[in-house]
């Protein structure tokens, strides 16, 4: 049994199965080829943070390969009233066959994963969110820009720049990161990251100029510069913030066919320029549909371990 907490815990031909797996099941969808290889599962979806994307492409992921999924909101079961995290794991891991958790502290997912007896799959934490990287890579790929990445991520130092150090330390791509003074990304991942990519030949850099860091950039990609349970520092970070945003002027940097992503939602005026989204929106809707389609095959792919 694995679980998929972060990309730590798996090698670059996993990851790249998994994808693989997901575009097979992509490309059946598109010709109204539906396989039911969850049939008669259940996925257990625990959500302690809101979502759009994480619970419409999870329930209806699960509903499209025949399998179930259970919304199971903290403000409705036990487990947001008391009852401890390892007690809440064995009960729901006794009933169902695969279960989703989006939440805050990592080791929350940890421990739940630690007594759950069926995979646990990290719908985000605030350390990490490694199935939006799944939906972002799925998407270099169909954009047949996947070969020698230079990607530049531009903005604070959160689960997403996580998420994308361990997929770049994974898969041996360059990744640059431009955060602003004091939200840099957290020292113990970073190293973490490095560690893993003496192997695999990545090279991962930091610096404070987004500039530099777009500098000949084939992927430039960016996150809200405030996520959930940040909402009193927002004034604060925009003044912060200014100069990270990615507009035509610090684009005109990357190559010439670079690519922008987004995991959404995008705050146009902020991270990122409405010039600019508006020019990608088309690979970043798809990035945005193919979190439904990298966690089929990541859901297939669980169940043949």
């Amino acid at each position: 049994m694995r679980h998929f907490l972060t990309f730590k815990d798996f090698t670059k031909e996993e990851i790249l199965e998994i994808i693989d797996i997901g575009l097979e099941i992509k490309q059946n969808l598109k010709k109204g080829i539906y396989k039911k290889e969850l049939d008669m599962q259940t996925l257990g979806m625990i959500f302690e943070k809101s979502s759009t994307r994480t619970r419409v492409s999870f329930e209806t992921g699960m509903f499209q390969l025949g399998g179930h999924a259970l919304f199971l909101s903290n403000r409705d079961i036990h487990l947001g009233r008391g009852e401890p995290v390892k007690d809440t794991a064995r009960v729901i891991s006794s009933m169902c066959d695969m279960v989703m958790i989006r939440t805050f502290e990592h080791t929350m997912i940890e421990e739940f994963a630690a007594y759950s007896s069926v995979p646990v799959i990290n719908g985000l934490t605030d350390s990490y969110h490694p199935v939006q990287l799944l939906a972002d890579y799925m998407t270099l790929v169909e954009h047949k820009c996947a070969d020698n990445i230079i990607a530049a991520y531009v903005g604070d130092g959160n689960n997403m720049t996580h998420s994308w150090m361990m997929l770049a330390a994974k898969l041996g791509f360059e990744l640059r990161i431009a955060t602003p003074k004091g939200y840099e990304v957290d020292a113990k991942i970073l190293a973490q990251a490095l560690e893993i990519a003496k192997e695999s030949g990545a090279v991962i850099t930091t610096t404070n100029d987004p500039k530099v860091a777009v500098n000949g950039a084939t992927v430039v990609t960016t996150d809200t510069w405030t996520s959930m349970g940040q909402e009193e520092q927002k004034q604060e970070r925009i003044k912060i913030f200014q100069g990270f945003m990615v507009d035509d002027a610090l684009m005109s940097h990357a190559k010439d066919d670079a690519k922008f992503l987004h995991c959404l939602p995008a705050y146009r005026g902020l991270e990122v320029s409405e010039e600019i989204f508006e020019k990608h929106s088309k690979i970043v809707f798809d990035e945005a549909e193919n979190r439904l389609h990298a966690q089929k095959g990541l859901m297939v792919w669980l169940t043949k371990q």
